[in-house]
């Protein structure tokens, strides 16, 4: 997955110039002039997973002063602690200014890149562990790339983008097979139709019904490894809900092929990274 300058990346980045810097950097400009330079490492503190790059120099672009950014590493790159990730030089004033700016995305995505590469080496060869639309609020494109950069897979970035037919939708119409029958008649031919189920009874159900997936709702590993077994060839299958770092091996070889975890974006742990930067005299 490809990092793009989205309206919707850049208007992010100049929010989060703009929180930290409403009126100027009222420290360092009582400090340094306009013309002061430095440059500055961006370390790894700790084992990880490199993600964010891209973004350093869009975010210096809000600044006066001119900064050069040379990348020692690439975003998907592991790191141990105490490899410089990144180089830059230039005006000291912008350096200091967006420091913190910098490090937020950089510690954030790096996070869930992290995260993500060790869900993904631990469940190769078994399925393919995926996000969901549980993103912070305008974050949702970097988020889900970092996802990607770590080696998990996206599902749906959106509502557009995809058929879920949830609880929700299933108690309104009043079965499954009402459900499955206004969506198929309503979404362009091709589109793959899902459906969460919660039981045997409603895999079942779905299935019949003309479901390509099924979303295992909250189920033991037994009752996954049942219903794999009795639908295999008509159906796919994503797990879904209950699942941690914890009881995930117990989740491995049921004969699923997706894992959905909101885990990997709504409450993944920064990392550590830190900015040392040396001022030119």
């Amino acid at each position: 997955m490809h990092l793009t300058r989205t309206v919707a990346v850049m208007q992010l980045l100049e929010l989060a110039v703009a929180e930290d810097l409403p009126q100027g950097d009222v420290t360092s400009e009582a400090i340094f002039g306009p013309h002061d330079t430095a440059s500055a490492r961006v370390l790894a503190k700790s084992d990880l997973v490199v993600c964010g790059l891209p973004l350093l120099p869009w975010i210096l672009e809000h600044f006066d002063g001119p900064v050069t950014v040379r990348p020692h590493v690439n975003d998907g790159d592991f790191c141990h602690a105490g490899r410089i990730i990144a180089e830059l030089s230039g005006s000291v004033l912008t350096l200091l200014g967006a420091e913190r700016t910098c490090l937020n995305f950089l510690q954030h995505l790096s996070g869930i890149a992290t995260f993500s590469r060790g869900l993904a080496e631990r469940t190769a060869g078994s399925l393919r562990v995926v996000d969901t639309r549980k993103t912070l609020p305008g974050w949702r494109h970097l988020q889900k790339y970092a996802v990607a950069v770590g080696g998990c897979g996206n599902h749906r970035f959106n509502l557009s983008s995809g058929v879920l037919i949830k609880d929700n939708h299933i108690d309104a119409c009043g079965s499954i097979t009402e459900a499955v029958s206004r969506v198929r008649g309503a979404v362009p031919h091709g589109l793959k139709i899902e459906v969460e189920v919660r039981d045997e009874r409603e895999a079942d159900e779905a299935v019949n019904a003309g479901a390509e997936i099924l979303l295992l709702d909250n189920m033991p590993p037994e009752t996954i490894r049942l219903i794999c077994t009795r639908h295999r060839g008509r159906a796919s299958f994503e797990i879904s809900g209950g699942v941690n770092g914890t009881n995930l091996d117990d989740y491995l070889g049921l004969g699923a092929d997706l894992l959905s975890m909101g885990a990997l974006t709504h409450s993944v742990k920064a990392v550590d990274i830190s900015m040392k930067i040396q001022v030119n005299r």
